[in-house]
């Protein structure tokens, strides 16, 4: 793998599992140091255990992420650890799915603090610690759910819009100095965290509707983010990067 993103400081939140891991890795294989962030210390140890047994650099980054200040010092931590700023992934999600007659205020609650707050949050940290003339990248882990939603996902499919909107917003507001602001949506993609709003009838539904004939996997979801962060992508900005197969376009 290449060493595009040698020497840069990266944090990536919700990084014990799923997206969030597989990003870790592949930001570490490609020269990265790398903060893993997460809620319990138990699931970012191995993850950083794994990357400095592959040769490549990490800290943990135990942390609950869903307050202001818990952003926050999760990325000044990763300044301290690294000596610089360079790339923000924002992934940690807490998602339940609920008819509209279900939802309670708790649930909206912790499902806007992980998902929505902590991502503004995380921007004007992120603004105080990238240096001005080196820049950064922030890439922020959306859904298509931003662009298509189903029943019961009022508040995640809000959430996910909303995301595009600060994505954009963000990407505005801080080009002029040099931080670039994405997002990607992924369709459906396999995880431990996916697997009580999936099952095998729905996969082999999703399957048939898609072009490339597959679920998507963590790997595609991290090579897109990879490539975002990366100066590969360095003129791309407020932009929301569908990863999904096609069937997003191309299902009426």
């Amino acid at each position: 793998m290449n060493q595009d993103l040698l020497g840069r400081v990266a944090l990536i939140t919700g990084a014990g599992a799923g997206i969030g891991r597989e990003t870790a890795l592949q930001m570490a294989a490609r020269g990265a140091i790398v903060c893993v962030n997460d809620i319990k210390e138990e699931l970012v140890t191995p993850v950083v255990d794994t990357i400095r047994e592959r040769g490549g650099k990490a800290f943990a980054v135990p942390m609950n992420i869903a307050s202001r200040e818990g952003i926050r010092d999760a990325i000044r931590r990763s300044f301290e650890h690294g000596g610089r700023f360079d790339i923000l992934v924002n992934n940690a999600a807490w998602v339940r799915y609920q008819a509209i007659p279900e939802i309670m205020p708790e649930t909206m609650d912790r499902m806007l603090d992980v998902g929505f707050k902590s991502v503004v949050w995380s921007l004007q940290e992120a603004v105080a610690v990238m240096d001005p003339e080196r820049g950064g990248s922030i890439v922020n882990v959306a859904s298509v759910a931003a662009l298509r939603s189903a029943a019961s996902s009022v508040v995640y499919s809000g959430i996910k819009a909303g995301i595009m909107g600060i994505t954009r917003a963000a990407a505005a507001e801080l080009g002029a100095r040099n931080i670039r602001v994405n997002a990607v949506c992924p369709s459906a993609v396999p995880t431990e965290g996916t697997q009580r709003n999936r099952n095998a009838e729905r996969d082999a539904n999703r399957i048939a509707r898609t072009p490339l004939g597959r679920l998507g996997t963590v790997e595609d979801i991290a090579r897109a983010i990879c490539f975002l962060a990366s100066d590969e992508a360095g003129f791309i900005t407020a932009q929301g990067l569908t990863v999904d197969g096609g069937i997003t376009l191309t299902n009426i």
